[in-house]
């Protein structure tokens, strides 16, 4: 029954354009009624609205798939941080769903999703963009020891600083979603996990399912990535990790050599493997859908408020500038 079940479930890949959601009283006034109330106040503390709609609009995508997904109420659902301030379900579902786990980002304009029913599932987001206090090769220099070189002449090879940056941001994508899968954060050397990228240009249209993994410079088969564009300037990367128990993979040497303990429902990624033939359902996987871009509306088709309507938590939010803006002199 439960095969039958993780058969059934599919992969969500979503999106939610909150640099473009100008949130009306109702519809601020909703979505704070449908967090926690300790992720309301946690909301509540950023400066600036962008920074608020992007973790609102992560928090919302979270409850909405595990709703869809699960068939647990909007209101039911509970959620908590760890000590890394990871959010994790706690709802009991590891019966009924054992490998189920899920993955957010936001960055840039967009807030996106990947949850997954068996492979454990990283996503990350970039917005693609000139550096803001200096040239394209002295941004490169600041951050030369975070790829290797390999990668570094592929993201040199581009033929104008434009599609430099793009290939930049791409590597940075899916270095944060492999480092997102496996939850062990970014306490060690980057350089240990390089990637070789087979199509140099991605798409709106079409998910790039091509990309490898070098971890400590051997190819690690136990992972595959899914790479698009959410618009002209921003690039979304999807890891997916077999980390069945007995998998002598790279990466399982890699966690073991961190001295870090990928926890089952402490992670952002949250309730894992039962020690299934996930690498069949690797190798049989059918082409992945692109991402949906939600709107507000769709976002809370599912939603159940969970708190009281608090009219000063909008005026609170009304009052704060959109994003920070240097003082011209």
């Amino acid at each position: 029954m439960v095969w039958i079940t993780l058969e059934l479930m599919t992969s969500l890949r979503w999106a939610f354009h909150f640099g473009s959601w100008k949130p009306t009283r109702s519809e601020w006034m909703l979505a704070a009624q449908c967090v926690q109330q300790e992720e309301k106040e946690r909301i509540a503390k950023f400066v600036f609205t962008k920074d608020g709609k992007a973790a609102m609009a992560g928090r919302l995508l979270m409850r909405k798939a595990i709703t869809d997904s699960l068939q647990i109420p909007w209101n039911e659902i509970k959620l908590l941080r760890t000590d890394k301030g990871k959010p994790y379900l706690v709802n009991n579902v590891a019966n009924i769903y054992p490998n189920f786990n899920f993955n957010v980002s936001h960055q840039g304009d967009f807030a996106v999703l990947a949850t997954e029913p068996v492979l454990q599932v990283g996503v990350d987001v970039m917005k693609v963009e000139q550096p803001s206090r200096t040239n394209v090769p002295d941004f490169f220099h600041t951050m030369r020891k975070q790829f290797t070189n390999h990668e570094w002449r592929t993201i040199k090879s581009a033929k104008d600083e434009w599609k430099q940056l793009e290939m930049f941001y791409r590597y940075w994508c899916l270095k944060e979603s492999y480092i997102k899968a496996i939850g062990i954060g970014l306490g060690y050397d980057l350089q240990r996990i390089e990637f070789h990228v087979r199509n140099p240009e991605l798409s709106q249209e079409e998910i790039d399912q091509d990309t490898v993994v070098y971890v400590d410079k051997k190819l690690d088969k136990t992972w595959r990535f899914q790479e698009m564009k959410l618009n002209e300037n921003h690039i979304v990367a999807v890891a997916l990790w077999d980390k069945t128990p007995d998998s002598d993979s790279q990466t399982q040497m890699l966690v073991r050599k961190s001295g870090d303990v990928i926890k089952d429902k402490e992670d952002s990624s949250d309730v894992i493997t039962d020690g299934a033939d996930s690498g069949d359902v690797i190798k049989n996987r059918a082409k992945p859908a692109l991402f949906r871009i939600f709107d507000f509306t769709e976002l809370m088709s599912t939603a159940k408020p969970l708190l009281p309507a608090d009219d000063e938590y909008w005026d609170i939010f009304s009052k704060k500038s959109e994003r920070y803006l240097p003082v011209k002199k």
